[in-house]
């Protein structure tokens, strides 16, 4: 018997969210208005109105009473949701920068591609990205390819979908951003998982703008030092450089673009 497609509603959309007043109601009223009726804001021990701004929408509120990390909110998202005996997790981050109108074409790639984590990759208008956000996502995407032996577009993007096999995942020693990090390479390791990636937009405070953006929880520096510290680390125990040189290169990234040209870089 065919198991049935995946749709919104028995997907869960998990946002983490830590001082997210701003933007978090038109985040999930986003998610609520692309038709996904499973939204779980993971409200990371915030210290604003983040969770109060949230009322009166018929969404579940998982509150942390204290800070513990974009790891542990994951977390918490993806056990309610196996919890739900739900099929899989879309992410998004709570800040507004990506937009929830995107999640329904996560979900149909997730269809054309099943057992694969789906990445919304940040390819359209990069040049608005800031450049050393930019230079941070390609050296992210160097290092995560070490960790899973395939290459990956846009491996820093909080907008993701996780099938339900990955979302079971135990054990995985890592947290903050580095989370996120770790569970593309524990599941390619472990499941054999692939990333797909779909093109989407991503918003961000520019002069041309008005639109007001509350500074990254992502410190590149600091951050970035941290994820790809903890995969070289990996790779090294695991040995075999030159094999794994060869499987990179021979694995490039896949883009799902709905048929489309692929969007310029």
């Amino acid at each position: 018997m065919t198991e049935r497609p995946l749709s919104p509603d028995n997907v869960a959309v998990v946002i983490p969210a830590l001082n997210e007043a701003l933007r978090i109601r038109e985040v999930a009223s986003g998610a609520l208005a692309a038709g996904f009726t499973q939204v779980i804001v993971v409200d990371d021990g915030s210290e604003d109105d983040t969770a109060q701004c949230l009322s009166g929408l018929p969404v579940s509120v998982l509150r942390h009473p204290h800070r513990k990390g974009k790891g542990e909110a994951l977390r918490s998202g993806f056990a309610e949701a196996r919890r739900r005996g739900l099929r899989g997790v879309l992410t998004l981050d709570g800040d507004g920068q990506h937009a929830a109108s995107d999640l329904p074409r996560l979900l149909a790639s997730a269809n054309r591609h099943p057992g694969c984590i789906i990445i919304g990759a940040r390819l359209r208008k990069r040049a608005s990205q800031p450049w050393h956000r930019r230079l941070a996502n390609e050296f992210g995407d160097w290092g995560i390819a070490w960790g899973t032996h395939y290459q990956v577009v846009d491996s820093q993007s909080g907008q993701r979908f996780y099938p339900a096999d990955v979302i079971a995942l135990r054990d995985i020693a890592a947290e903050g951003f580095v989370f996120e990090a770790q569970i593309i390479i524990s599941a390619a390791r472990q499941l054999g998982t692939r990333c797909v990636s779909v093109p989407i937009e991503s918003r961000y405070r520019c002069a041309t703008t008005d639109e007001q953006f509350r500074p990254s929880h992502f410190r590149p520096l600091h951050d970035l030092y941290c994820i790809t510290s903890h995969i070289v680390l990996l790779a090294l125990r695991h040995g075999h450089v030159r094999e794994v040189y060869r499987r990179i290169r021979a694995n490039p990234p896949l883009i799902d673009d709905e048929g489309l040209s692929p969007p310029p870089r």
